[in-house]
């Protein structure tokens, strides 16, 4: 006779007596209680019944039909045993089981802007790094398979998953996410880069309730890593959004106007937002009227939390009742049910917060330069702050090839003037001030060197020797002269070179920037510094109106190019972290029609990036690419680093428990998600 699991509903048995069944062993990462499993620190339900000998009882946040009634739209909650899947993911917790209550604080700097560090503690997708950052898991998908030639990817998922409103979440909604939102003009007038392969789209296709294909037209082994470390999720809930479809429902148009929305389009823009990225303004904040009108806030999430309310100073997020996690014990995670994230611009309030003791957890744009404050005031704040090495911290500055100024565009291009800024930068002092000595001058890679094999000594040394006056010798060997004696060397067009350094403190540390502009202005390039907000900054690099863009090299991980070639490509970069030439990935991306026609070297980025793509990480063949792509970006340094190989901080409340030391602070492993938020527990 198959197990039967044993669910509780408060205190009350809703099946079975527990006394008919052996207790299953509590097992934590401390003491996992002799039990193995396929994969590091968790199981499969009938994986974990089988390694214990017992039957697993199901027990809930006491307090679960409290806030579900937050979330506006959901029905009267049933009874555990109908909100759990089938088959549940048992997590092992770190050191205890955790007890419900309490809620994590956290800081951003506005509703899209530095928001990921407490996104990645809710988050989830298809898979996910364990957090050793070497072993890819399962998580919404209970397990995956490959064909011999990496050109089609199946996912199983798991029996009896539901969706944050109850509803049955099933292969069709990935089919749904790819084909009738990715692919979908309304939506996308350009289908995003990102999930079209040799330019081409995959097949998406659901094969039945718990079975999904991708099919994609040339060999991707490397997608895997995008589904275990992205922020983007591969699925929406079609029973949602469907509605807002002529293809799905002929009175679409007519529900979106009595809604107070010009037609369905108009609705799937609202609650999707034509983005994969999760904190886009939700309609709580777009039109909150329209949201309380049709009964439904934000988008049925599969994530541990939803939110709940949002306004210009923060948002409020409460746990998701059908969130397909448990621990060993039996309870559904989290354990803490609300997130409180406030929105707070100024560095030094944030600062201020932390050492007040009003923030549990912070991770993102926590620079090393404030570590000696933050550490002198942990017992007053009853904190620990504390760093970890980093992936994709070398800070950059990447100057405008394609720059609407066709004199500073000539000038950008010119590789002595590209020399000039780089050796004109003193990065001994920047290691002692702005990472105190913690890290290595080092230059700008489009492939993080502790996570690949095929970046060079030699090459993370070239051109970044500290010699001011060569760089002098350098401009004035362009024509570039200081004939009024004002210090400010003049443009060939007469002008003084000025250049302005826009920036944003979510990015990059302050004290850096400020030292680079003493470091320019020394050999006559005069800089006008400006610190930004993150979107400021964004909205001017994507639009190509600033002179230079300067950000943290992330993306450049190794699960991170592996499925995603952005930082070896223009712009170099992203939306969130944009580089430089704008209009050669126009040009491109237009066959000719727009833009700007990029060099020889830059066109041969794009073939080489894309065989890079097609073979497997780490291959002989992988290596060959990789290295030459990275000469290819020194060479011409497209992007100027700085120091390398650095230690970050985060902090943590002395009370949030289960919280492991992080093995990298990165981006590019997305935050917090290998370390398994959900088991966080606040002691009382």
């Amino acid at each position: 006779m198959s197990p039967k699991s044993v669910f509780l509903a408060g205190a009350a048995y809703v099946a079975l007596s527990a006394s008919a069944f052996a207790a299953c062993p509590v097992a934590t990462v401390a003491d996992m209680k002799g039990l193995t499993s396929a994969y590091p620190e968790q199981f499969e339900l009938a994986e974990f019944q089988k390694a214990g000998s017992c039957e697993l009882s199901f027990a809930q946040n006491p307090d679960i039909a409290k806030f579900n009634s937050q979330i506006l739209g959901n029905k009267e909650l049933p009874a555990l045993a109908d909100r759990l899947p089938q088959e549940p993911l048992v997590v092992a917790p770190y050191d205890t089981v955790g007890t419900y209550g309490g809620v994590i604080t956290g800081l951003s700097k506005g509703t899209e802007s530095g928001t990921s560090d407490l996104l990645s503690v809710r988050h989830v997708n298809l898979v996910r790094y364990a957090d050793d950052l070497q072993t890819v898991v399962p998580n919404i998908a209970k397990s995956w398979e490959w064909n011999d030639d990496y050109t089609q990817l199946t996912f199983t998922l798991r029996k009896g998953h539901k969706w944050s409103d109850g509803e049955p979440f099933t292969a069709a909604d990935i089919e749904f996410w790819y084909n009738d939102l990715i692919l979908n003009k309304d939506v996308y007038e350009k289908t995003p880069g990102r999930w079209l392969f040799a330019g081409e789209p995959a097949a998406v296709k659901a094969l039945d309730d718990v079975t999904v294909s991708f099919t994609f037209p040339v060999p991707t082994p490397g997608i895997l890593n995008r589904f275990a470390v992205d922020y983007g999720q591969a699925f929406q809930p079609k029973h949602f959004l469907a509605q807002f479809m002529p293809k799905y429902n002929k009175d679409a148009d007519k529900l979106a106007k009595d809604m107070g929305l010009e037609n369905g389009v108009a609705a799937i823009k609202m609650y999707y937002g034509g983005s994969d990225w999760k904190d886009v303004p939700s309609p709580l904040l777009k039109d909150a009227e329209v949201a309380e009108r049709f009964g439904r806030a934000v988008v049925p999430t599969l994530e541990s939390h939803i939110v709940v309310e949002e306004n210009a100073e923060g948002r409020k997020l409460v746990a998701n009742p059908y969130f397909h996690m448990v621990d060993t014990a039996g309870n559904q995670l989290p354990y803490i049910p609300e997130i409180d994230e406030s929105y707070v611009k100024d560095k030094e309030v944030q600062n201020l917060k932390i050492m007040n003791g009003e923030v549990v957890w912070k991770q993102q744009a926590v620079f090393l330069e404030d570590f000696p404050l933050l550490k002198e005031n942990e017992a007053k704040g009853n904190y620990t702050v504390s760093y970890a090495p980093t992936f994709g911290e070398n800070i950059f500055f990447s100057f405008n090839r394609t720059h609407k100024d066709p004199v500073l565009a000539k000038m950008f291009n010119d590789i002595r003037f590209e020399r000039a800024m780089s050796i004109a930068l003193d990065r001994e002092e920047i290691n002692e001030i702005v990472y105190l000595g913690q890290g290595t001058p080092a230059q700008g890679v489009p492939a993080e060197p502790k996570t690949v094999s095929f970046v060079s000594e030699d090459i993370l040394n070239q051109d970044i020797e500290f010699d001011p006056d060569h760089a002098r010798e350098l401009l004035a060997d362009m024509g570039l002269k200081d004939a009024d004696g004002d210090g400010t060397l003049e443009r060939p067009d007469g002008k003084p070179l000025v250049i302005r350094l826009i920036y944003s403190s979510q990015g990059v540390p302050v004290k850096m920037m400020e030292l680079v502009r003493d470091y320019w202005s020394a050999v006559g390039v005069r800089i006008d510094l400006k610190e930004v907000t993150s979107d400021e900054y964004r909205a001017g690099a994507n639009n190509n109106d600033l002179d230079l863009t300067t950000w943290k090299y992330d993306g450049t991980a190794g699960p991170a190019i592996s499925q995603d070639v952005t930082a070896f490509i223009p712009p170099f970069g992203d939306v969130f972290n944009p580089g430089t030439g704008f209009a050669w990935a126009q040009w491109m991306d237009s066959d000719g029609k727009e833009g700007v026609e990029p060099p020889a070297y830059v066109k041969k980025l794009y073939d080489l990036s894309e065989q890079f793509l097609q073979v497997s990480m780490g291959s002989e063949e992988s290596n060959k690419l990789g290295a030459e792509i990275v000469k290819i970006h020194v060479d011409n340094l497209l992007k100027i680093g700085t120091v390398g190989d650095i230690v970050a901080p985060f902090m943590y409340r002395n009370d949030l428990k289960n919280v492991k030391p992080i093995k990298a602070k990165s981006y590019d492993f997305y935050w917090t998600y290998p370390y398994r938020p959900q088991q966080w527990f606040l002691s009382k």
